[in-house]
């Protein structure tokens, strides 16, 4: 579907949107591509997208091109709010730009009833700890129905690690809690501007209506403990949180000797109950 507005490079030209890395930016300006990344957050007839970083807007053209009831774009860079307020223009009442940082907006107080998606091409630099915040979000279920969000290959395949392989870890145990995240589809370096040196992929969450209970601090405080030194059995590697390591085990019915990748969520929610209760 076509939204006759200029074409990304020259709105890029006109307005002087170079990519600068210190802001981790690649812009996508292959319009069949943003609209794939659209179609893949589901329906969005009804629903108020949350993106972070649209640069140029391709991404955020695609959404509203798909349906999107409404958009809230947040961007860092100055210059590219001009940009965005032409696609404001092109489509009245839809388009919702807030200039600021990511990592200290709460849009939350800008919705306005409906499903919610965060859906983002995101900067390299504040990816994981954009994706950390809303995985920690309270209360929960959170505000958002689904996250589709690009990450770097690499990152991607720590947040979907299974239990047993080396990219399994602190994030993989996060990720897994409390949603369920699969790999959509990659994206080549050749689809952006300035090309990274590596693959991305489109990475979906959709949120766990009811996670094990347990504590959220502590388990990321286990997770931490266990995969500051994964080399290390868990006897060894969870002396730091205090306890004795070996009740903490026994508690969660885990074998001392294991090691962090072998440990699925389930057992770190368990040592996170462990470590919940009274100590001697």
């Amino acid at each position: 579907m076509s939204d006759d507005l200029p074409p990304l490079r020259d709105v890029i030209r006109r307005h002087g949107i170079a990519a600068k890395k210190s802001l981790g930016q690649n812009f996508l300006l292959d319009l069949n591509l943003t609209g794939r990344i659209a179609r893949a957050a589901g329906p969005l007839d009804g629903v108020t997208v949350v993106e972070i970083g649209p640069g140029p807007g391709g991404l955020t053209r695609a959404l509203l091109t798909e349906g999107a009831r409404r958009v809230i774009a947040v961007e860092r860079d100055r210059r590219a709010i001009a940009a965005l307020e032409e696609i404001a223009a092109h489509y009245p009442g839809r388009l919702t730009i807030v200039a600021g940082d990511a990592l200290e907006f709460d849009p939350r107080p800008l919705l306005d009833g409906g499903p919610v998606r965060i859906v983002a091409n995101l900067p390299y630099n504040i990816a994981t700890a954009l994706l950390v915040a809303w995985l920690t979000a309270e209360p929960w279920p959170p505000w958002y129905d689904r996250l589709v969000l690009m990450f770097q290959r690499e990152v991607a395949e720590r947040i979907v690690a299974p239990p047993g392989s080396k990219t399994y870890g602190r994030l993989s145990v996060l990720a897994g809690w409390r949603t369920q995240a699969k790999i959509l589809f990659d994206v080549h370096p050749s689809n952006f501007v300035p090309p990274p040196k590596v693959t991305s992929s489109v990475v979906e969450f959709v949120p766990r209506a009811r996670p094990l209970p347990c504590n959220r601090a502590l388990l990321e405080r286990v997770s931490e403990a266990a995969f500051g030194q994964r080399r290390k059995m868990l006897r060894q590697s969870l002396k730091a949180l205090g306890p004795d390591p070996l009740a903490l085990l026994a508690s969660a019915g885990i074998e001392p000797t294991a090691r962090a990748e072998q440990i699925p969520v389930e057992g770190f929610v368990a040592l996170a109950q462990a470590l919940s209760a009274p100590h001697p």
